[in-house]
């Protein structure tokens, strides 16, 4: 098989249409086709990219051989193989975009991969509307180390976080850093917590903040609280979120004040 025969037959395995190839090297649909029908050939740059790209050697695509019926076998299973584990992507595309890709760099509205790139993302380096994976970037975004408007994992980051470790601002984790912010350990302008330390209001079993509010310890410097709040307690506490708290937090103040 010719050098051109062997780059068709990759192609068309790794479900690429010859647009899509062209861009991956570089170069323009017309050089693939002269390459598949060895009017042209590729640049030494490109062959070790195709290499790569398929994951086979140079040797196999520069060397013209008769194939023997046990390199026919070995060649079948090698077909085989990447036909259910290797990179496929689909031929009907959007934008140039495939509607969806599974590869080491995956790109597509459904993208599945090692670096994966989609509306809809799912890899170790996962970046989508809706990413999934060890380290996701997203809108939507779940994982070991996550980020995103919404954030959910091991340690998340985002508008709105939850994570064993959170930062974002609404967060709620066991140790918690926000502008609101829920834990067991949590640090905020507004903080709810087991050990809850706020700049305006901290509620907790131990509470730090201007106005602190615990079942244990309460260390407030405007207003401290230690118990049961009686309707009283709520009025004032109320009244000095208004007095406070500046404007610019204004919907952080009215999203604690449901508290009461």
């Amino acid at each position: 098989m010719t050098l051109g025969g062997k780059v068709s037959k990759l192609r068309r395995e790794n479900n690429y249409t010859q647009e899509q190839l062209a861009e991956i090297l570089g170069v323009s649909r017309q050089a693939i086709s002269k390459w598949e029908s060895d009017t042209a050939y590729p640049e030494t740059d490109k062959l070790i990219h195709i290499s790569r790209l398929f994951s086979c050697s140079l040797d196999y695509l520069l060397k013209d051989e008769l194939e023997t019926d046990e390199q026919s076998q070995a060649d079948g299973a090698v077909i085989l193989f990447r036909k259910h584990f290797h990179e496929k992507k689909s031929e009907k595309t959007l934008w140039g975009m495939p509607l969806w890709h599974i590869g080491r760099n995956a790109r597509g509205f459904i993208a599945i991969g090692l670096n994966a790139r989609g509306v809809i993302a799912l890899g170790l380096k996962a970046r989508g509307i809706l990413a999934f994976g060890m380290l996701p970037m997203g809108v939507l975004s779940f994982g070991m180390l996550s980020l995103g408007v919404i954030s959910l994992g091991l340690f998340a980051a985002g508008v709105l976080s939850a994570g064993c470790f959170s930062i974002g601002l609404l967060a709620a984790g066991a140790i918690s850093l926000g502008v609101i912010s829920f834990g067991a350990i949590a640090i905020g302008h507004f903080s709810v917590g087991a050990l809850s330390i706020g700049k305006y209001f901290a509620l907790g079993d131990h509470a730090r903040a201007l106005i602190a509010l615990g079942d244990t310890e309460a260390a407030g410097s405007v207003f401290q609280k230690i118990g049961r709040l009686t309707a009283k307690d709520s009025l004032a506490v109320k009244e000095l979120l208004d007095t406070t708290v500046p404007s610019y937090l204004s919907w952080a103040k009215d999203f604690i004040k449901l508290f009461f």
